[in-house]
């Protein structure tokens, strides 16, 4: 398992150089069955991110770009009535692929957003009453500019709380931006090959999702939970959903570092990708000039390990 998801780290690492951390973090949310934030500023490489993790996994994508007037129906479908058949005939949504990119999700309404809760909860849609399940498998890549940003809006908590992880690119190193400019290293996405199929993704998961945490792993991450709740420098702490978030992202990480066993290692790797967007820091936390980084690492550091 572990060489074939490293040669599709490997493939995605042609169009998005200096990213390892982040490419890996992508392929553990895709192993654990969850939805990926990119919060990033434009032109860094969200988008070719998505397009090269979609060929070298063998997938369908498609990609929405989001806009004010973006209507629900354009994500999940709509019926529309038929003359040859004297009835309605469902039209798909853009939703019905694989990977779903979701551009810049933080400039349409919050009607459209919501749109999208049932898709990454339940893995289908309702229109008018009738359930069409989505074909596994599936998972959503939304991207969003920094929230401040010109005709932005907050994402609401609870659709906050259907990803996995928020991701961010972040500016390329100088090496890196140097050999982008001179296109020494910047190869095409057509470079990118298919290494597994969709079917085999699947199979992954669910090696992925056997892969044993022991009853002391459990009770670590149940007690970094509580701690991000149980203190004045959060308002919000992480949910019950959020601490499956944990476990499952570990047990991906562990996988893909050829381990069939959580050690806390992995929960220490995937703790602040899966939580810093499921906090809200309170008045006492922004006086003392504290961000989310800096106390979700001290959490960590409060919290004893399990031997």
């Amino acid at each position: 398992m572990a060489n074939e998801l490293l040669t599709v780290k490997n493939e995605i690492s042609k169009v998005l150089r200096g990213k390892d951390d982040v490419i890996e973090m992508v392929l553990c949310t895709v192993l654990a069955g969850g939805h990926i934030l990119l919060e990033d500023i434009p032109g860094v490489g969200k988008t070719t991110l998505a397009v090269a993790l979609s060929r070298s996994l063998g997938i369908a994508y498609k990609r929405m770009q989001f806009t004010p007037d973006v209507l629900p129906s354009d994500i999940v479908g709509f019926s529309m009535y038929d003359r040859e058949t004297n009835g309605f005939t469902f039209r798909p949504g853009a939703v019905f692929t694989n990977l779903f990119l979701a551009d810049e999700i933080n400039r349409t309404s919050p009607k459209t957003q919501a749109a999208l809760l049932e898709v990454m909860e339940e893995r289908r849609v309702t229109v008018e009453s009738t359930t069409y399940a989505l074909r596994p498998p599936f998972f959503v890549i939304a991207t969003q500019n920094p929230v401040g940003a010109s005709g932005t809006q907050k994402l609401p908590d609870s659709q906050l709380d259907r990803f996995f992880v928020r991701l961010t690119l972040g500016y390329p190193g100088h090496f890196e931006a140097t050999e982008i400019l001179k296109g020494h290293s910047f190869e095409s996405i057509d470079s990118v090959y298919q290494v597994i199929t969709g079917e085999k993704l699947i199979a992954l998961q669910e090696q992925a999702s056997k892969v044993y945490a022991s009853d002391q792993i459990c009770d670590y991450i149940v007690s970094l939970g509580e701690a991000t709740r149980n203190t004045d420098m959060f308002i919000q702490g992480v949910s019950p959903r959020g601490t499956i978030a944990i476990l499952k992202m570990a047990k991906a990480y562990a996988c893909l570092n050829d381990r069939d066993y959580v050690i806390p290692r992995d929960v220490h790797m995937v703790f602040y990708p899966v939580c810093n967007h499921r906090i809200v820091l309170s008045t006492k936390a922004k006086a003392v000039n504290k961000s989310v980084r800096e106390l979700l690492f001290e959490t960590l550091e409060s919290v004893p390990v399990p031997m």
